[in-house]
């Protein structure tokens, strides 16, 4: 078998990217079968570490592209969330680089920082330190701005978080190609696989969000019997680009329902199982995920699932596919030698290397500490799933910090919502003109319910949902930059704007109720 044949990473590859060990599986005679086994499920190929950093890459530049169009909005002092409203509502969030500075300009210049670090970490340039600050600005960003944020953004930054502490540079990566020229061209091994406590906590991070989510599922009554999913699609604002091409039909939706609630349940197979079954487990959640991309407007998610999948790939998954791509892989590899050729002339002079190696641990010592800090977070993460999903109750010291019922890995569960949530946001210009401020179209003089519509983005209806009605400072806020924004779509100078939340029961009477939440004069 494939997962047999693995051989060690060499010491220069581990150790230049991070903390753990490579073992080799050949010898289950001497280990034992039972460890051999072990390895085999919390062991990641280095390959499938590489395509988790390539498509973690791709991702942040994804989630900062789809974050832009909203930059204003979001993230300056014009926006629906100032930095003095930040500061009440979330006292850490004075940390974050972010907010700096309330100007457009400067969290332009941060989002670029970010998408350098990004490409950076997808080719594999300097990938520890290209993650450890892509960690700090996605932190920083998600912490800007906390009502805009879903699973998937928190998803996002535990898998950097725990990526972090692994070896993701050690293949497929500008660093792997500059330690083959350290080592005189001599080729690193074909298979290997990373194993301890850093691996486990990656595969732990993935395999809780779906247990998780599978036992509060489990606790309603929509999707036991089988109409989760027929409800989901009845609810037009989350509709993808293919999400109204869902047909109507009870029984397929019914399947569907079981289906996805079957492979929630059999995810701790993800880790249990090996080979084969644990691939085709992987492979049907991937195909899961991405065909929600398309059909749910559910910000970044499934994208980000998708990737969180990848280490699972067993080694024959990478062997087929690292000869499909050996053209492709040749020509990354020529492209980093010269860019390691042009960066020679860039690299530290001598003092500033000495000096680096005395403030920086060895690297054995280095080693050591990721792994500590690796299986100590393993502990608390598997402790905080177990008081998250009820097995043992939190303490009463944790549940005054933050109770670990009150899990983002609740997606429609226990229920999925039951009222379709559209918005009638309607700015005057003063010509008596009408528009809509958050699509920009010019709209009729008197709007009725059934003129709602969906919200722009999925961050701009989080930013709603969240929106109370006795937070009178945010929604003040939220009118004045609708303000600005209506004008710029209009060209005209704004009187005024007027917000209403509309919902639609979904699930019986379909009865509509309209929520006024605020209106504000412009001038």
């Amino acid at each position: 078998m494939d997962e047999r044949r693995d051989a060690a990473v060499d010491a220069s590859g581990s150790a230049a990217d991070g903390a753990g060990s490579t073992i080799d599986d050949a010898e289950p005679s001497v280990r034992g079968r039972l460890p051999a086994a072990l390895r085999r499920r919390i062991g990641i190929d280095v390959r499938a570490l590489a395509a988790f950093r390539i498509a973690l890459g791709a991702v942040l530049l994804v989630d900062l592209a789809l974050r832009a169009r909203n930059l204003t909005a979001f993230y300056t002092d014009a926006g629906v969330l100032p930095r003095s409203l930040l500061a009440e509502s979330s006292p850490l969030a004075r940390f974050s680089l972010y907010a700096v500075s309330g100007e457009a300009w400067f969290v332009g210049l941060l989002f670029l920082i970010a998408a350098v670090a990004a490409v950076a970490l997808a080719v594999g340039y300097r990938t520890r330190i290209a993650a450890a600050v892509s960690l700090v600005l996605l932190a920083s960003l998600q912490a800007r701005n906390p009502f805009v944020l879903n699973a998937g953004d928190t998803l996002l930054w535990q898998l950097l978080g725990a990526g972090l502490l692994c070896p993701l540079g050690a293949r497929w990566s500008v660093d792997a190609v500059r330690r083959r020229a350290a080592l005189g061209g001599r080729s690193l091994p074909e298979s290997s696989r990373f194993t301890g406590p850093q691996s486990a906590l990656l595969l732990t991070v993935v395999v809780a969000v779906y247990v998780s989510n599978a036992v509060v599922k489990l606790r309603g009554e929509a999707w036991p019997a089988g109409e989760a999913v027929g409800t989901v699609f009845r609810l037009t604002y989350l509709h993808g680009p293919l999400g109204g091409l869902m047909p109507e039909s009870p029984a397929l939706l019914a399947a569907v329902t079981y289906g996805w609630l079957a492979l929630l349940v059999a995810s701790p197979l993800l880790v249990a199982a090996a080979g084969r079954v644990r691939a085709a487990l992987a492979g049907i959640l991937v195909a899961a995920h991405l065909s929600m991309a398309f059909t749910l407007q559910i910000g970044v998610f499934p994208v980000v699932s998708a990737t969180a999948l990848l280490p699972f790939c067993p080694p024959f998954v990478w062997d087929r596919i690292e000869s499909l791509a050996a053209p492709e892989i040749g020509r990354f590899r020529s492209m980093a030698e010269r860019l390691l050729r042009s960066l020679r002339s860039t690299r530290p002079g001598s003092t500033l290397v000495d000096l680096a190696s005395k403030i920086v641990p060895d690297r054995a010592t280095r080693e050591r500490l990721v792994a500590v800090i690796a299986a100590l977070l393993l502990v608390s993460l598997l402790a905080w799933t177990a008081m998250g999903v009820g097995v043992v109750d939190a303490p009463e010291p944790v549940v005054a910090v933050s109770d670990p019922a009150e899990s983002d890995w609740d997606m429609f569960a226990p229920e999925p919502p039951s009222t379709d949530a559209l918005v009638l946001a309607t700015a005057t210009t003063a010509d008596g003109d009408r528009t809509d401020a958050l699509h920009g179209d010019p709209v009729a003089t008197d709007r009725t319910p059934s003129d709602a519509r969906g919200y722009p983005t999925a961050r701009w209806r989080k930013h709603f949902s969240l929106l109370s009605a006795d937070d009178t400072d945010r929604i003040d806020a939220t009118l004045a930059h609708l303000c600005d924004r209506a004008a710029g779509f209009s060209g005209a100078e704004t009187e005024a704007v007027t917000v209403s939340a509309v919902e639609v029961d979904v699930v019986g009477s379909e009865e509509i109720w309209v929520r006024e939440a605020g209106t504000r004069e412009c001038r």
